[in-house]
């Protein structure tokens, strides 16, 4: 066909149409198949253009209300390494790449796949820890936390940049919170003292890793890392749901040590376990607080409420300075407890505060209400609640370990 053009003008090229090898498998791979892959927490398997192409409309929808990736922070405040969300743009060419019929594509335009470690978020661990054996899950009813010592059998010092939880059966474990206790505190409480005792000492001082719905493992920043010491043992404290099936659990956690001498991470909580919810209360108000007696560095945080949360924020006082946000999580979701981990480390002098202010939803128009008629207090089960405000950070008292107590023998 003959194309004309008049003086002055110049053809307009046509766009290549999207193809998902070339435009889509980048952005799947950076955002989407760290957890939807086989064996994660994703619904479906999106590694491949066969198992996307499926799920393109769910896909669109989910990326268009910004549904998945799941990411809750408030953009207006702070920036973070693990931030999955999309950018406007990768938006808009996913939603333009379905419209236009989701095509293939090349397959030699398909960028190098990731390459992950099957079972494992953290890469192949260094070393593993299992339950001594698996526990009983019921089919139905209420189960009290269950706490369970494994000793790691450590004969030297050892430091973790990376941890992750790995719960048996995902779908009767509501959470797995992994506590250190050091030599020390078993003199302290005496090698008699029930896993229980020991683990709820340690709260506040030595809570090493966890996972809970939608939480992944935790990553330490370059230069830090948590402390097991010689001889520690590893104390899981395991809530468990029954789901109308019996289940047979045998949660594990595995570690990837530090390389390079470190500076110690600590995890402490602004927690508020005094509240009370009024029932049908649309948005009550909690708050809690740390002060930090040391100069740190502030490296994560992270938000845990249970069902009725709404929203939870984060707001740092400095002496003598004004409010700054630290992270803002204005529609809080219980299956996405994230960590959020800052881009650069935070310095913050001592004296300085962190608040955390929460609001909860305990109206029937909370569609995740166990029940708006009841007030609400704090509790373990889900259809109670919790105010916590987690936050790791490294002091800068302290300097980093000396290079010869990171060798790789046990």
């Amino acid at each position: 066909m003959l194309s004309l053009s008049f003086p002055g003008e110049e053809p307009q090229p046509q766009k290549a149409a999207l193809t998902y090898s070339r435009d889509i498998a980048p952005i799947f791979q950076a955002h989407c198949q760290g957890c939807h892959r086989q064996g994660e927490i994703g619904e479906m398997s999106l590694m491949s253009y066969k198992e996307v192409r499926p799920w393109v409309r769910s896909i669109r929808k989910a990326v268009r209300t910004a549904q998945m990736p799941p990411w809750g922070a408030d953009p207006r405040y702070g920036k973070f390494k693990n931030d999955v969300s999309l950018s406007r743009e990768e938006i808009n060419k996913i939603i333009k790449w379905i419209d236009d019929g989701a095509i293939e594509g090349d397959s030699k335009d398909l960028p190098a796949p990731r390459k992950f470690t099957p079972g494992w978020v953290i890469g192949k661990p260094d070393a593993v820890f299992s339950m001594a054996e698996a526990f009983e899950v019921p089919a139905r009813g209420t189960v009290p936390y269950k706490y369970f010592v494994v000793p790691t059998g450590f004969k030297k010092d050892r430091w973790i940049r990376a941890a992750e939880v790995r719960p048996g059966v995902r779908d009767v474990v509501h959470h797995v919170i992994v506590f250190v206790s050091e030599p020390e505190d078993r003199r302290k409480k005496g090698v008699t003292a029930t896993p229980e005792a020991r683990a709820r000492g340690l709260f506040f001082s030595n809570l090493l890793c966890g996972t809970a719905p939608g939480e992944g493992p935790d990553f330490f920043p370059p230069g830090s890392a948590k402390l097991v010491k010689a001889g520690s043992d590893l104390i899981f404290q395991c809530h468990y749901t029954p789901n109308g099936k019996p289940a047979r659990d045998r949660s594990k956690v595995g570690f990837v040590f530090a390389e390079k001498p470190v500076r110690r991470v600590y995890t402490r909580a602004a927690l508020n376990s005094w509240f009370k919810i009024p029932p049908g209360e649309k948005s009550h108000k909690v708050s809690s607080k740390h002060i930090f007696r040391q100069d740190i560095w502030l490296v994560s945080l992270m938000a845990h409420m249970h069902l009725r949360g709404k929203s939870f924020r984060f707001d740092l006082y400095r002496p003598g300075e004004k409010k700054q946000t630290l992270l803002n999580v204005p529609a809080w979701d219980f299956n996405w407890q994230t960590h959020y981990l800052l881009e650069k480390p935070l310095s913050i002098p001592a004296g300085s505060r962190v608040e955390c202010t929460a609001y909860f939803d305990n109206s029937a128009g909370n569609p995740a209400n166990p029940d708006p008629s009841q007030l609400v207090r704090w509790g373990d089960q889900t259809w109670e609640e919790m105010m916590i405000g987690y936050l790791n950070f490294v002091r800068q008292d302290e300097d980093p370990i000396k290079p010869e107590d990171l060798d790789s023998d046990n």
